[in-house]
């Protein structure tokens, strides 16, 4: 499992509009990393659906979306890195340093499963 990361709420000052296109940027990814015999994770797929049912109790996204990445990291084999300035993508790739997990900044770096 391939941990997909890259800028989501940075730079959009929480315009949904720009959120959902950097989603689809992040998604762009996601075939060629199942191409490539990986299964592609993202973290707003976990993590939007538990912001979405705690926001009765108020919970900030940022409660729910770094903790997500960093569960999640428990059980990838790695993180691919796309461009551009994300705290969240940086926090994701320092976590999985920490781990020994491979960092990857190309989908074309991802090593082949048949």
């Amino acid at each position: 499992m391939i941990l997909i990361a890259g800028p989501y709420r940075s730079g959009t000052g929480d315009d949904p509009e720009l959120m959902a296109r950097n989603l689809a940027r992040l998604e762009e990814a996601a075939w060629p990393v199942f191409r490539a015999g990986h299964v592609p994770m993202i973290g707003e797929w976990v993590a939007l659906p538990v912001l979405r049912g705690s926001e009765a109790e108020g919970v900030h996204a940022d409660q729910v979306l770094y903790p997500t990445a960093e569960r999640l990291l428990q059980h990838c084999d790695a993180v691919l890195r796309l461009p551009g300035d994300s705290n969240g993508a940086d926090q994701d790739v320092r976590i999985a340093r920490e781990r020994g997990i491979p960092v990857y900044h190309d989908v074309a770096e991802l090593p082949a499963v048949s």
